[in-house]
């Protein structure tokens, strides 16, 4: 395929995306194909059901069952694991079997999984439901992705717009659910966490009957792998792997928000109260400016520029955050490097995210879009457990306060040039 990184913008594609620019939110739903419609939608409800129990597990393990710590710990590492991990897996089968038959096996196993959580009081029964919760994910979750980056490459190249603004949506639209599915969850919890899985399940039961009656036996245009040798491939296809590691490093700068960014707050405030506000301030900023931002990306950059934009900026907000320590700020003129580095890192996000996605069908092998895109999530996530243990490592160090938030910014700058490199460049390099 063409990489988009490649192509100069024409006149007329330049118009087309001026003219697109001015469209609302609303406007672009209502275009989108019946098929587009329903994987957004289905993003947006997987969020709601998974966000409605998972944020309050800890809390369940450790105080209704009696866990140990380091027990809890080892269970919501095991539902990464067997999540995030097994992406590659899950795309795998998608480019074997299909995308119906993938989502649907996901949402039956979330289904059995969150029953199963709900009343499992064993340490073995709540590890195997978890493991399932996770395994579901690793089925639905690339199945949907890939096939939402496969429809919006089609609907580019029939001159409906840049593809970043479908699967900006489809950002928006998991952000909705990650928002709203611990309010539910929340008030679910006022019966009990097992009425929470209950409901959980419930969502999951709708996506699976809404999947059985819509989603069409055969997608047009998506052709099943038979033969194997795709890992094979993936593994020497040196410009995808650049792109991982490059998206890993974002990966590890976001997951931040749950390390560094704490101790931060701590220590500024001396709780962490305001921690939910600014939570909630990076939520509200993808809900309302994704939108904006990629149009206005897509007008200006290339797949490549977007990321290193979003990537420089991430950098900047850990730079931000080094730059005001020495001066030991604390109260709430002590929480203005923590908002400036929560809006800079959700701004880059919102480059990055949606041009990774988009890039990955022009560096995957014919046919193989479900196990590059499962791959993306798989091989940046060892990235990020690599990563997260050398940076707990280095907050523990007793180092000057500035000198981890340098380290961390170097991370997002350095990746820019792990991004691939443009089709002629590299093809020069040969």
């Amino acid at each position: 395929m063409t990489d988009p990184a490649s192509r100069a913008p024409t006149r007329e594609s330049a118009r087309t995306s001026g003219a697109g620019s001015r469209y609302s939110t609303w406007r672009l739903c209502a275009e989108l194909s019946p098929l587009l419609r329903l994987l957004i939608l289905t993003q947006l409800a997987f969020n709601i059901g998974f966000y409605a129990v998972l944020p309050f597990l800890a809390e369940h393990l450790g105080s209704a069952i009696g866990m140990a710590g380091w027990l809890v710990g080892f269970v919501l590492g095991l539902r990464t694991f067997s999540q995030q991990g097994l992406f590659v897996v899950g795309g795998w089968l998608v480019d074997r079997f299909g995308v119906r038959p993938v989502v649907l096996a996901g949402c039956a196993l979330r289904i059995a999984g969150f029953v199963w959580l709900g009343y499992a009081r064993a340490p073995e029964a709540v590890i195997g439901s978890v493991l399932v919760i996770g395994f579901a994910a690793a089925l639905f979750s690339p199945a949907v992705e890939s096939e939402v980056a496969r429809q919006a490459v089609a609907r580019e190249e029939c001159g409906h717009g840049p593809r970043t603004r479908v699967l900006a949506l489809f950002s928006v639209a998991g952000q909705v659910g990650a928002f709203a599915g611990p309010l539910l969850g929340a008030l679910l919890l006022a019966v009990d966490f097992r009425t929470a899985c209950l409901a959980g399940a419930a969502v999951f039961v709708v996506v699976l009957a809404g999947h059985l009656w819509l989603m069409p036996q055969h997608i047009p245009g998506r052709v099943r792998v038979r033969e194997r040798g795709g890992a094979r491939a993936l593994l020497r296809n040196r410009r995808f792997l650049s792109l991982c590691c490059a998206y890993g490093s974002y990966l590890l700068a976001y997951n931040q928000l749950y390390l560094a960014l704490p101790d931060e707050v701590q220590r500024a405030a001396g709780s962490q109260t305001p921690l939910s506000w600014l939570f909630a301030l990076s939520s509200v900023l993808v809900v309302f400016t994704q939108l904006p931002v990629t149009r206005w990306a897509g007008d200006r950059l290339d797949l490549r520029r977007s990321m290193t934009a979003g990537l420089l900026l991430i950098a900047a907000g850990f730079a931000v955050v080094a730059a005001a320590r020495p001066a030991g700020w604390t109260g709430t003129a002590g929480l203005l490097p923590a908002a400036g580095f929560v809006i800079l890192l959700t701004v880059g996000q919102m480059l990055v995210v949606p041009a990774a996605r988009a890039w990955v069908p022009d560096l995957a092998e014919e046919g193989r879009l479900g196990l590059y895109t499962g791959a993306l999530s798989s091989v940046s996530g060892l990235i990020v457990l690599a990563g997260s243990a050398a940076t707990g490592s280095l907050l523990d160090l007793g180092l000057p306060a500035a000198v981890p938030w340098l380290v961390l910014a170097a991370v997002p700058a350095l990746a820019v040039a792990l991004l691939p490199r443009r089709a002629k460049e590299a093809g020069a390099a040969a």
